[in-house]
């Protein structure tokens, strides 16, 4: 895990495009690079390339090693979320429990996809920057609770 960790802190990237899937509704699509970086008494830092579809109620995330390959699936709905890796699948509680597992942090994850909207949602001890969006970057850091906690997604045009 923390080679995984390690390998996506760096840089990120996402672009919103629009892809249809079997009921022929549009889902948001999301490509590009994400880092984060939590600043506690043993810091950790996590880089991935990533692909993101869906929202914060039904979606997938897969995240990418600096080689192209899968190094995690992770997919949530209102019944289960859970993460595939090396071949094992892993269930868990919650979206958050399943997002801190991946990344190493709690992430406010209604707030990212509004952010990747280029909304930027207030979130309590959370605060965005969104004023790089037109170029592809997204930096949002975490003050409370600590740890300190910083992500940055840099996005694919």
């Amino acid at each position: 895990m923390a080679i995984l960790f390690a390998s996506l802190f760096i840089a990120g990237c996402a672009v919103p495009t629009r892809a249809s899937i079997s009921n022929q509704s549009e889902v948001s699509l999301w490509r590009g690079r994400l880092a984060v970086r939590v600043e506690s008494d043993q810091p950790q830092s996590f880089t991935a390339g990533f692909e993101l579809t869906g929202n914060a109620q039904a979606g997938e995330l897969t995240l990418f090693t600096p080689l192209g390959s899968t190094a995690a699936a992770l997919s949530w709905s209102s019944q289960t979320a859970l993460m595939r890796s090396n071949g094992d699948v892993r269930y868990f509680d919650s979206l958050n429990a399943l997002i801190k597992q991946a990344v190493g942090t709690e992430i406010p994850v209604v707030a990212l996809f509004a952010w990747l909207a280029g909304d930027n949602m207030n979130v309590a001890g959370w605060s965005a920057d969104l004023s790089q969006q037109a170029n592809g970057r997204i930096t949002a850091r975490r003050t409370q609770p600590a740890p300190l906690a910083e992500i940055r997604l840099v996005i694919e045009k």
